[in-house]
């Protein structure tokens, strides 16, 4: 289990795009634009908070800035995508990998498969991070349990990472699907330190954003951040871009802190995700079921982004058609920030990474005691 040291320096996070169709902006004939998907987890309620299943893609209209999007893919809980590219009659896509592709992430920059539309498959990739600070000495035991079910009741279609942090990240276990692996990891964690709770789930967000399909970060935290030096404005920003949703289950003790209850509870809503505040070791294990069930039911849709000049905060509406929708609720990440991911020689030629899914947000965070990304 490798521990990364923290250092001064400036974090960038930029990532090649990933295959797209390139084409050129109206405005400047010179300037190319690659399109990439942008992935979408949507979950249907009604006013109990029960979910509603069996809607299709017709049912869904997204808007981003105004602007009518096609869905281009669409799936149910853990089904495989269909795809509805160009009128298409529609289609499943490849279905869950098999053994050989059990363990993800070895390499999560090595450029295999995962880029390609083929690879949005059944299932969701969740990054679990843990809480072992100085915060956790009480609960420590219970906190292992709870996530230790968590993983055992998810899915086989679904990939597990297993992270924990204090002051530093530790990945202590890949993406994969093997769940004995992941619990090793678990039950090999210990508490001790203070919390960079910004720090390291920026980073989480930095892996989780290299993979296409659903991607989830559940965070489990004990308290408060006491050593981060990046604001969580950016790391919400960076994962509403990346199409990641939050999670975060935290103990009691983090509402005797008021601001880090309002930034538990934006940064989850930004993103599609949702925030708990468990009393007991029961309410843990009743929010990580909950957490459960929601990806069973979300609903997956990407769509390739029309022409669009505004190289800033674009916002995504997503709504349902016809009157009889009107009752349901709708949670889905509010926008994302396209980004360039590169630059020609030539000064007048530019790409455009409008991803929003598998691309990193290009940008610079000056930082005195930042976990390196580096294992």
């Amino acid at each position: 289990m490798a521990r990364i040291s923290p250092v001064f320096f400036c974090l960038c996070f930029c990532l090649f795009a990933s295959d797209g169709t390139g084409v050129k902006a109206q405005e400047n004939p010179d300037l190319h634009v690659v399109v990439n998907l942008v992935q979408l987890n949507v979950a249907v309620t009604d006013k109990k908070g029960n979910y509603i299943t069996g809607l299709n893609p017709k049912d869904f209209a997204i808007v981003e800035d105004g602007i009518t999007e096609k869905v281009a893919t669409f799936a149910e809980g853990n089904e495989p995508a269909i795809s509805l590219i160009e009128g298409a009659e529609p289609r499943k896509l490849a279905g869950p990998p098999d053994d050989s592709t059990k363990d993800a992430a070895k390499d999560p920059s090595n450029g295999d498969p995962r880029h390609t539309l083929d690879s949005l498959v059944a299932g969701a990739n969740v990054f679990v991070l843990f809480d072992t600070s100085d915060y956790m000495y009480r609960g420590f035991v219970f906190a292992q349990d709870a996530i230790a079910e968590f993983v055992r009741s998810l899915g086989t279609a679904d990939k597990i990472a297993f992270y924990s942090y204090n002051r530093d990240l530790y990945r202590a276990a890949a993406l994969t699907a093997d769940r004995e692996q992941v619990l090793r990891a678990v039950r090999s964690t210990v508490a001790g330190d203070e919390a960079a709770l910004y720090n390291t789930l920026l980073l989480t967000l930095k892996d989780a954003s290299q993979f296409t399909g659903r991607k989830v970060v559940v965070v489990f935290s004990n308290g408060p951040d006491n050593s981060s030096v990046v604001p969580p404005e950016d790391v919400a920003e960076f994962a509403q871009s990346a199409g990641v949703s939050i999670y975060m289950i935290s103990t009691q003790d983090a509402k005797l802190e008021p601001v880090s209850t309002a930034v538990f509870d934006r940064m989850t809503a930004a993103t599609g995700g949702k925030a708990y505040f468990a009393k007991n070791w029961r309410d843990e294990k009743q929010a990580f079921a909950s957490i459960r069930d929601d990806l069973a039911h979300l609903y997956s849709l990407s769509y390739y982004p029309r022409m669009n000049p505004n190289s800033g905060w674009r916002a995504i509406t997503v709504k349902l058609v016809g009157e009889h929708m009107k009752k349901y609720k709708i949670r889905t990440r509010s926008g994302y920030r396209p980004q360039p991911s590169r630059f020609s020689g030539d000064a007048k030629t530019a790409n455009l990474d409008t991803s929003g899914c598998s691309s990193y947000s290009l940008q610079c965070i000056k930082a005195e005691s930042l976990p390196h990304p580096s294992r």
